[in-house]
């Protein structure tokens, strides 16, 4: 697609099929599957869009009254529970575990607005956010530099966790009575414990020194207010009690690839029209919300990145009062282009996370029982690569290497398959939109070097085209890639 080409849609928001595809006959054009308004309407890819909580929003159907999904946030909990220093002792294993960063990564409040309005954009045939501009997606880089975890490790098969069986772990692994487990795990209506539960067991274990056993409450509570909360807010699954019943081995994990199993699986949940609860970790979502996107909704900034101690980079965010409402911020995402966006916020954070071409992986990623495709092809910008046109998610078994092969058509298969807005533009005043292209690139190589150097300071000071102290800059960049 060259430079600068400006695609007129029309009243429901889609790019004409005249558009896509120049060398279309009529005939072709006519036997395009309608498809849905404002939707796609080559509905090959998303093919569970038909329950999408996108489709009921062009036409103003909300999920309920409240437009924001309840999120399971337990940041405040976790500052009152977890204590600036462990004892020596449960220290060790913490550390070794894999898992002392999450001690500190939450957030104290979590903006439902903003993540909502992101879930809205979930795609689980996809596994990725559907933006204006194409694909972006939570990739194990992500994971890596902003909660620190392992992403190498094994991948985790439970056994199956009956109440019976709850009561007997509780017992050998977190030392307490055969009678005050079984009144629990009874409680609780099902094999969960409570997480109030687990934070008194820690702390009683740690006032009589069995700190094996005050370790293990520790960290079933650490992980269930964080990468494995779900959607009753209180409890955690007994079965990740096994997790913790070796302390030196359970470093062996892969926690990151955990962490975004998890949250891939709530989010596809929730991106359905019926459901109004979000689970996982909504600190990792928000997080990487506020390092791609600077522009969308408010963030508070605890430090400088450049100054930082290599901390995780989820710990440079704070909650921010006065956020817009979910409805405010659709049109906003769905005026976005890739200049609003910062392709490779952790370049500055090498120094502590190297890039793992593991990242690159393209198959699936298991916890527990549940199975994810892991897609980072569809997501190449977020690399340093121009996006291509991906292969069908459901073959991802049969990829064995990432193919970053520059080839043309991106955004034309993009507006067939996918839906460009969230809302209906204004009737009265139908406008043209530019339909964007990241990065074309000159291909002269000395103009290439100078794009690359413009880029890279633009990026470095968050620089945006529309502040006129950047704008001589900006009219170089765009001078260089036209060359």
């Amino acid at each position: 697609m060259d430079e600068g080409v400006v695609r007129r849609r029309g009243a429901d928001g889609r790019i004409p099929v005249r558009t896509l595809d120049r060398g279309a006959s009529s005939s072709a054009a006519a036997a395009e599957p309608t498809g849905y308004p404002g939707g796609p309407y080559d509905t090959s890819l998303l093919v569970k869009y038909e329950h999408h909580v996108a489709r009921h929003i062009w036409f103003g159907e909300e999920r309920g009254p409240k437009k924001e999904l309840k999120v399971a946030g337990h940041g405040l909990k976790l500052n009152s529970r977890v204590p600036l220093a462990l004892p020596p002792q449960m220290e060790s294993w913490v550390s070794r575990s894999g898992l002392a960063s999450l001690q500190r990564t939450s957030l104290n409040k979590i903006d439902t607005n903003l993540v909502s309005a992101f879930v809205e954009r979930w795609h689980l045939e996809t596994y990725s956010f559907h933006m204006p501009f194409g694909e972006m997606s939570i990739t194990l880089d992500d994971v890596a530099c902003l909660l620190h975890l392992p992403i190498r490790g094994i991948f985790w098969s439970p056994q199956d966790v009956t109440e019976e069986l709850a009561v007997e772990l509780a017992v050998d692994y977190l030392g307490v009575s055969q009678s005050q487990a079984q009144s629990h795990v009874r409680s609780c209506r099902g094999s969960y414990y409570k997480l109030e539960w687990l934070y008194d067991i820690f702390v009683h274990h740690r006032a009589a020194s069995s700190w094996a056993y005050a370790t293990r409450a520790y960290l079933l509570m650490l992980v269930g207010s964080t990468i494995f909360a779900d959607k009753t807010f209180t409890l955690v699954e007994a079965r990740y009690l096994l997790l913790f019943r070796d302390l030196d081995g359970c470093s062996g994990y892969s926690w990151g690839a955990a962490a975004l199993v998890t949250l891939y699986r709530y989010l596809g949940d929730a991106s359905m029209y019926g459901c109004k609860q979000l689970g996982g970790y909504p600190t990792l979502l928000q997080c990487w919300i506020h390092e791609y996107f600077p522009t969308v909704g408010k963030r508070g900034e605890n430090w400088n990145p450049a100054g930082n101690c290599g901390l995780p980079r989820a710990m440079r965010w704070s909650y921010r009062q006065g956020v817009p409402k979910v409805d405010d911020l659709r049109p906003i995402l769905d005026e976005l282009t890739p200049t609003d966006v910062i392709w490779r916020p952790f370049e500055d954070h090498r120094a502590w996370r190297v890039f793992d071409e593991i990242c690159l992986y393209r198959g699936c990623l298991k916890w527990g029982e549940t199975v994810v495709p892991y897609l980072p092809d569809r997501c190449l910008r977020q690399f340093g690569y121009r996006q291509y046109v991906p292969s069908p998610p459901l073959d991802c078994m049969m990829a064995t290497d990432i193919d970053v092969d520059w080839i043309n058509g991106y955004l034309e298969w993009y507006y067939r398959v996918s839906h460009p807005r969230l809302v209906p533009p204004h009737r009265d005043a139908p406008r043209e939109v530019p339909v964007p292209v990241y990065d074309a690139g000159p291909s002269d190589p000395d103009w290439a070097r100078v794009s690359t150097l413009i880029r890279r300071y633009l990026r470095q000071v968050n620089a945006e085209e529309e502040d006129p102290q950047f704008s001589d800059l900006f009219e170089a960049l765009h001078i260089s890639r036209s060359h």
